[in-house]
């Protein structure tokens, strides 16, 4: 048998893997062009205008941004660099750590159990870990050997939607008994580098005082790396493996994960952070837990990485009621309460919060471009993302920046987005 004839087996075997098993190449939202969905092309372009100018200043190494309006990316750009010393190009298909991006898509994960029928948003989160059950409260006292708080007992049990909430008075340890909180090794968002599961983190955080008493106040914390492990316990799986199969591999998310598969190590992005207004590397993409930690702790309220393409799936399955290219992940009633303000005025004076999202409620009151309905959040390394179902139009901004040094690209960048709209679907168009 020939070599030519060898390698063409080969070659037809790999294409019909792939013809059976076509999540194994991914999939990418439809392309169109941007005058189809409303959008004009000319104003597009002053997006790579206005962020090129923050790579040129110094001010961040690269980012890739992706706009999607009515089923089709309308925008995407990939800028800079993936790594400033070696000059590399940041590729549109880069590795970002996505921080508290993480909480929308745990969010969706503990209402897929919600409309499965096992558990309740009511329900005591003691229901599933038992250790919850007898909380108690840090409370500022001046009393002498009061270490300048006391505790006392919760008025109640958290339930699941304080935790969806940020309302259970939980934080990420700096409250009042911080002390506490330090010496348990609980403190900051950072689970990757633990060598425990997360559960045995959770359960040792149920033993210590929160910051406020559940309903009375949005403290934003540990609550969605808690619902993470109730997942576990309803499941009976680890969440990594419930977010795959129940979540991302449905949607064709080929590149979100909890820590780097090692042939995806060219594509993962360094961090640089800001420090006396100048640009320096702060955590290099071979050097870090998410590559070489103990992968044993799926953090479900900053652990995964991902990609603007798949970020963006995720988010047009939401946009569309829960349901992407036949696969249905939700029902739209569960979408539409996950992203209606749940709240009041707890979360700000400018925005509601929902199952995990902000979301507008009052146009004027949150002051910037957007529509009645938008929900969305953002991460710790400089990520953000909305959705504004009235536009049918998702956004999606990727960079890897702590500190940031209180760049203003996010604001810029969504006013420039929205200036771009030439047709605008509330007007009936």
């Amino acid at each position: 048998m020939s070599y030519t004839t060898v390698m063409n087996r080969r070659l037809f075997s790999v294409l019909l893997l792939f013809c059976l098993f076509p999540s194994l190449l991914g999939q990418k939202v439809p392309r169109i062009q941007p005058e189809e969905a409303g959008m004009a092309a000319d104003r597009l372009a002053r997006i790579e205008t206005v962020m090129q100018q923050y790579i040129d200043q110094g001010k961040m190494a690269g980012l890739v941004c992706l706009l999607v309006r009515n089923g089709g990316v309308v925008y995407e750009k990939n800028l800079g660099k993936l790594d400033v010393a070696k000059g590399t190009p940041i590729p549109p298909d880069a590795i970002f750590r996505i921080a508290s991006q993480s909480k929308a898509i745990t969010s969706v994960a503990v209402m897929i159990l919600v409309e499965e029928g096992r558990l309740r948003l009511n329900d005591p989160v003691s229901k599933f870990i038992p250790e919850f059950k007898d909380s108690r409260v840090a409370v500022k006292s001046d009393e002498p050997g009061a270490k300048g708080y006391i505790t006392v007992p919760a008025k109640r049990e958290i339930t699941i939607r304080d935790l969806l909430t940020h309302t259970a008075g939980i934080s990420y340890g700096y409250g009042p008994a911080a002390d506490l909180y330090e010496a348990a090794g609980l403190q900051g968002w950072n689970f990757t580098q633990k060598e425990v599961p997360i559960g045995e983190s959770i359960r040792k955080l149920a033993t210590l005082p929160f910051d406020a008493h559940p309903g009375e106040k949005y403290i934003y914390g540990y609550n969605t790396d808690i619902l993470g492990y109730v997942v576990e316990v309803v499941s009976g799986t680890n969440l990594a493996d419930f977010i795959r199969t129940r979540i991302t591999e449905p949607l064709k998310m080929v590149d979100t994960h909890f820590y780097l598969p090692a042939e995806k190590i060219a594509r993962f992005t360094p961090v640089y952070g800001v420090r006396n207004g100048k640009l320096e590397l702060v955590e290099p993409a071979d050097q870090n837990y998410y590559v070489s930690g103990p992968r044993v702790s799926y953090s479900g309220g900053a652990g995964l990485l991902s990609t603007a393409e798949d970020y963006a799936r995720f988010l047009q399955m939401l946009l569309n009621g829960g349901e992407l290219e036949g696969v249905r992940i939700l029902s739209p009633k569960t979408v539409e309460l996950m992203t209606v303000n749940h709240v009041g005025n707890l979360h700000s004076e400018r925005q509601g919060f929902g199952l995990g999202f902000w979301v507008t409620e009052h146009l004027g009151r949150a002051g910037e471009h957007g529509s009645v309905g938008a929900f969305g959040w953002g991460g710790a390394y400089h990520t953000t993302y909305w959705v504004d179902p009235a536009e049918r139009l998702v956004a999606v901004y990727m960079t890897q920046l702590l500190p940031a040094g209180n760049l203003d690209d996010h604001d810029k960048f969504r006013a420039l987005v929205y200036q771009a709209i030439t047709t605008s679907y509330q007007e009936g168009s």
